[in-house]
């Protein structure tokens, strides 16, 4: 457990619960315009966002604003940070050298979605963080967060802390969203971040859309427009475009630079950690269908864990729910595990009878589930699957690739087809001995030595804001 300590102050309440209306029909492309003098670009997007079925003249709200200051963003990111670090792959949180900087301001944002798979309009949230009392321009991070199997431990949750006997923890909150909050906010940036579909205080009993492509993107897209919009009415230019995610929130990174770079905006630079870039190789490596060798050095590789076959029936769920798949859990699921898993996808309650069997990832699907034909909608699960990979573009500006070589939840193997196709401006950076939340944790806060020669993240963002 978390326990927040510290001084808390209540700031801005004259913003909290604010509507309004953006004054331009798409910053996102006057911002890319200011970073890069991309001429054109806000017409573009502004015509792809009008095609994708935007909601005209959306609201945009600021709520639950606080002010949480530095001081307790360290005490929290201290406690925090032992249950990323397995192995020290990093040194430990120092506050003198790597503290916050700033107290931060924090705002959930309420804007509205179109979802381009069903054509459903549904209110979304997100978080908005940025240094208080910033005024001018701030560089903007998109942070894209990895896999919950919650409803509830999203981004916008840190607004919490209004509460200053509020205890942050593992089960509850986004503690990955607590680490870029003080790495970037705290230090000079703003900060956007998604809570996606199916997720967070409005999502009104609906599933989520686990690793599907164009309703993830929309979303992400609607709340980072949404955050800009909202700067502006704060009194802030959003500057330089940076994009960052982590598992699940990588391969939505990847999805969301390669969208936002074909509708013209410019993105400075991008960081992933231990993203899943092709899903279908995923897929097939939880199921046992695809192995890998050892990577270079190491000896031994962690075993598959146990908590992935609930992101598979996640997975299965959002598929069936989003690409009209009706009954697709129970055409996928072996006969013994299929009341469970449906229970699972309802619920995410792993209060399971104890005389329920428990699947493996490598033991949940229906026999010759990958070999051939089983039911139309399986194979329409995979095709999808397919469709939505990440892996092969051309990036045209800067991308790192953070993996670990201990990750116990996604191969170093899976992270080559996208080095290898993503040209020039592509580099990976391993991290030995990493599990899944090492890579992240080491991706943040890490150094030379642990990345290979390379700086972390907030360093290498940094540096590229300022120049």
């Amino acid at each position: 457990m978390i326990r927040a300590k510290g001084e808390y102050t209540m700031a801005h309440e004259a913003t909290a619960d604010r509507a309004f209306r953006p004054n331009r029909r798409n910053l996102l492309l006057g911002m890319g315009a200011l970073s890069a003098g991309l001429a054109g670009a806000k017409a573009a997007l502004a015509d792809a966002g009008t095609a994708a079925g935007r909601p005209a003249g959306r609201e945009v709200r600021l709520e639950a604003a606080t002010t949480v200051s530095a001081r307790r963003l360290d005490e929290n990111v201290a406690r925090a940070f032992p249950l990323f670090n397995a192995g020290a792959v990093v040194a430990d949180f120092d506050a003198a050298s790597q503290g916050a900087l700033d107290d931060v301001q924090l705002y959930r944002v309420v804007t509205a979605t179109t979802v381009p798979e069903t054509g459903e309009v549904l209110d979304v949230t997100g978080l908005l963080a940025l240094p208080a009392g910033a005024k001018g321009e701030l560089p903007v991070v998109s942070w894209q967060h990895g896999t919950i199997l919650s409803f509830d431990q999203v981004p916008s949750n840190l607004t919490r802390l209004a509460d200053p006997a509020y205890e942050l923890s593992d089960e509850r909150d986004s503690l990955e969203t607590l680490f870029n909050v003080h790495r970037f906010a705290a230090r000079g940036f703003a900060v956007v971040a998604a809570d996606y579909l199916g997720k967070g205080p409005l999502r009104n009993g609906r599933g989520e859309a686990y690793v599907v492509k164009d309703a993830t993107v929309k979303a992400c897209t609607d709340i980072l427009e949404a955050g800009l919009s909202a700067l502006e009415t704060l009194n802030i230019t959003p500057g330089k475009l940076f994009l960052h995610g982590w598992s699940q929130g990588a391969i939505n990174t990847q999805w969301l630079h390669q969208s936002l770079r074909a509708s013209g905006l410019a993105i400075k630079a991008t960081a992933v950690a231990r993203p899943f870039n092709d899903a279908l190789q995923s897929w097939r490596f939880c199921s046992g269908k695809e192995n890998f060798p050892l990577p270079a050095g190491t000896t031994s590789y962690p075993e598959i864990p146990a908590w992935l076959p609930l992101c598979m029936i996640v997975l299965l769920g959002s598929y069936e729910r989003h690409y009209g798949l009706d009954g697709l859990i129970e055409c996928a699921v072996r006969p013994k595990y299929r009341v469970m898993a449906r229970k699972y996808w309802n619920d995410y309650s792993v209060d399971f009878p104890a005389d329920a069997p428990y699947p493996t990832a490598t033991d949940l699907m229906v026999d010759g589930f990958m070999d051939g034909f089983t039911d139309e909608r399986n194979s329409a699960f995979l095709r999808h699957l397919a469709t939505n990979s990440a892996s092969w573009w051309d990036y045209d500006s800067p991308i790192r690739f953070h993996y670990g070589l201990a990750d116990e939840a996604i191969h170093p193997e899976m992270v080559y087809r996208a080095l290898s196709a993503g040209g020039r401006f592509t580099q990976g950076i391993s991290i030995a001995g990493a599990s899944h939340r090492a890579t992240f944790i080491a991706g943040l806060y890490g150094n030379a030595t642990s990345l290979g020669g390379s700086e972390n993240a907030f360093d290498w963002f940094n540096e590229l804001a300022r120049s």
